[in-house]
């Protein structure tokens, strides 16, 4: 659990933006999904705009919640919720042979401090960090070693175009290791139920659209990458990949997101927006946020969601790897 607490919550909503326009901010971030009136091509023709203004009225409720980071991940018995964090986050940077990664909720300028903690590493020399939109990336043709997402390209609103930019930055006969939501065969889309549920993710959780994992495979081979490996870890998860987002499931870990936490959190958010600590506008993020959630687990259960990332290692040309891990929903 992470150590922020109630100020730290309410402090931090709204990230980049002004206290003051948090509340234009969330009704502004509403309008794009389709709960609200939003349609899938507004969304992704404003993508930047809705995902940015996604982490900035999240970021504090996420950590508050989970901490540094929050994964979807196979977990075993006896697991703790961190060691399953860790072990997830290690194991997607090993597929390209390195040692850890860096993962942070915090996106968006005012709150990243990579620079810091490369110097606090001792890497600063040979490590960068640069803000940039995936779709169209400020470097030349052939620039990396390798290239990783860790559930970061479910927020891209053209997954074909993001990775021909991922392929067009990676040396020839290099590695590209990822994880990402998708959706199962198993979604149908002419069923109003699970229509809503996967509205209700995209609302929760900053998302264009989430797309099958087939359409996913198919758009890395017209990207140029080969497959040579894929698999669906929640299939072989002993516990549901779901459950630390499980209102009903209780934990000291994760005690916060439990239905008893979420009413404390619900309760104070309201008591501090009332007394002017938090912005107008926080109550309204924690209820799409618990909707997200909530849906969340109903899609895992009716198993049309691939929550669990896909992670792919793909090589330039010929040689490309790619592993996949898909599952949820």
């Amino acid at each position: 659990m992470s150590n922020s607490g109630a100020l730290g919550l309410a402090s931090g909503v709204g990230g980049s933006i002004g206290k003051e326009q948090v509340l234009l901010a969330v009704t502004k971030y509403e309008k794009y999904h389709a709960r609200h009136g939003g349609d899938d091509e507004e969304r992704k023709a404003n993508y930047t705009d809705m995902v940015n203004k996604y982490y900035d009225l999240t970021a504090s409720f996420c950590e508050y919640g989970w901490g540094e980071s929050f994964h979807f991940a196979p977990r075993w018995k006896g697991e703790s919720f961190r060691e399953n964090m860790k072990k997830h986050e290690h194991f997607l940077a090993l597929q390209l042979g390195v040692g850890c990664g860096v993962w942070n909720w915090r996106t968006n300028e005012r709150d990243i401090k990579i620079q810091e903690l490369n110097h606090i590493a001792g890497v600063d020399k040979t490590c960068n960090y640069v803000k940039a939109d995936f779709m169209k990336m400020p470097f030349p043709n052939n620039s990396f070693d390798a290239v990783f997402a860790m559930e970061a390209l479910c927020h891209a609103p053209d997954v074909l175009g993001c990775y021909k930019e991922i392929y067009r930055v990676l040396k020839p006969g290099q590695c590209f290791a990822a994880c990402d939501w998708c959706i199962t065969d198993s979604f149908n889309p002419t069923s109003i139920e699970h229509k809503r549920i996967k509205g209700e993710i995209e609302l929760g959780n900053g998302l264009p659209d989430i797309r099958l994992t087939v359409q996913c495979l198919r758009a890395l081979k017209e990207a140029g990458f080969e497959i040579i490996y894929e698999k669906d870890l929640a299939l072989e998860s002993p516990l549901p990949w779901y459950s630390p987002l499980d209102k009903n499931v209780f934990s000291l870990a994760t005690f916060r997101t439990t239905a008893f936490g979420r009413f404390i959190t619900r309760n104070m958010l309201k008591t501090l927006e009332f007394l002017g600590v938090a912005p107008k506008g926080s109550h309204r993020v924690q209820c799409f946020l618990e909707e997200g959630a909530d849906a969340l687990v109903e899609g895992g259960r009716l198993v049309f969601h691939v929550d669990m990332p896909l992670p792919y290692e793909a090589q330039y040309n010929t040689d490309m790897k790619i592993s996949i891990l898909s599952g949820f929903m």
